[in-house]
C-alpha cells in the first residue's frame, strides 16, 4: 500500500470520527463541510479530496460504527480464551464506545440518518447482524466449552445480549447523560451471565 493511499484511509477516518463528534453535539443539521474541515483542523475544500458530499460522510460514518463493533470483538477474543469473559468484556467496550459517541444512540434510532437513503439503512442492518453473528459465535463456542447451556439459542441470547446494553443507551441518551449506563450493565451483567451459563 502507497504511503498516499495510506494517508487518505487515515484521513477518511478522522473525517468520520468527526463526524461522529458533531452528530453527537450538534445533531445532523450541526453536521457540515466546514464544521468537519474545523474539526479536523484542514480547509473546507480538503475535505472534497476524501468526499464528495455530507452523503458519503454519513455512509462512511456507518463504515467507522461496523469497524469499531467488530474491532471490539477481535480485542475481546484476544484477551481470553474463555467465552463469558470475553462477553463480559465486549458489554464494557460497548458501552464505552456508546459513552465516547453520543451519537451512536441517535444515529441508530434516528431516520434522519437514513431518511431517502435505503442502502444506508441496509448498511446499518448489516452492521448490526455482523455485530449479533459474532456475539452469537461467541456463545456457540460456550456451549462448545460447556460454559454456556446447551439449550440456548446462541442467536437469541446474542439479541438478549444487545438487549442489556440498548435500553440503557437510550436512557443515558434521553437523561443527557445522568443515567449511568456503565452501572447499569454492570449490574445487568451478573443476570445475563446466570440466564445463559451452565451452574
Amino acid at each position: 500500500m502507497s504511503i498516499e493511499k495510506l494517508t487518505n484511509e487515515v484521513r477518511r477516518e478522522q473525517i468520520a470520527r468527526a463526524a461522529l463528534h458533531l452528530l453527537a453535539t450538534q445533531g445532523l443539521n450541526g453536521l457540515s463541510m466546514a464544521a468537519l474541515a474545523r474539526s479536523v483542523g484542514i480547509v473546507p475544500s480538503a475535505i472534497y479530496r476524501h468526499f464528495r458530499n455530507k452523503e458519503e460522510v454519513l455512509d462512511a460514518v456507518v463504515d467507522a460504527l461496523r469497524q469499531r463493533l467488530l474491532g471490539n470483538v477481535r480485542v475481546v477474543m484476544e484477551e481470553s480464551d474463555e467465552p463469558l469473559d470475553q462477553l463480559r468484556r465486549l458489554l464494557a467496550l460497548h458501552v464505552r464506545l456508546i459513552l465516547e459517541h453520543h451519537s451512536l444512540p441517535r444515529m441508530l434510532f434516528s431516520g434522519e440518518i437514513y431518511a431517502g437513503h435505503p442502502e444506508r439503512k441496509a448498511r446499518l442492518l448489516a452492521t448490526i447482524q455482523a455485530y449479533l453473528a459474532e456475539v452469537a459465535a461467541i456463545i456457540r463456542n460456550g456451549q462448545a466449552q460447556e460454559r454456556v447451556r446447551p439449550e440456548v439459542s446462541p442467536e437469541t441470547a446474542a439479541v438478549l445480549f444487545l438487549g442489556v446494553i440498548q435500553p440503557s443507551a437510550i436512557l443515558w441518551h434521553l437523561s443527557e447523560g445522568t443515567f449511568d449506563a456503565a452501572k447499569h450493565v454492570e449490574r445487568a451483567w451478573p443476570l445475563f451471565r446466570q440466564a445463559i451459563a451452565v451452574q
